[in-house]
């Protein structure tokens, strides 16, 4: 993947780059291609993959400090 491939999944929304991380698993799964060209795909599924990493990671970062407080699981603690 080049720098110019790299810096448009940056520039993604998570929604974005969901939906295309999407398509690229339904296309390798689908479909027999080429070696190169599944690597291809492969590399740039990687990529949105830790692009929806990242900005879950900051969501869920900006959700603790909005809530001042560890975010932690749920329990209900009625009797």
């Amino acid at each position: 993947m080049d720098k110019s491939e790299a810096n448009e999944i940056e520039a993604m929304t998570y929604e974005q780059a969901s939906a295309e991380l999407e398509a690229v698993v339904a296309a390798l799964e689908a479909e027999s291609r080429p070696l190169e060209e599944a690597l291809a795909l492969f590399e740039r599924g990687q990529a949105l993959l830790k692009r929806c990493a990242a900005l879950l990671e900051q969501a869920e970062l900006k959700v603790r400090q909005l809530s001042g407080e560890d975010l932690s699981d749920w329990t209900d603690t009625t009797p």
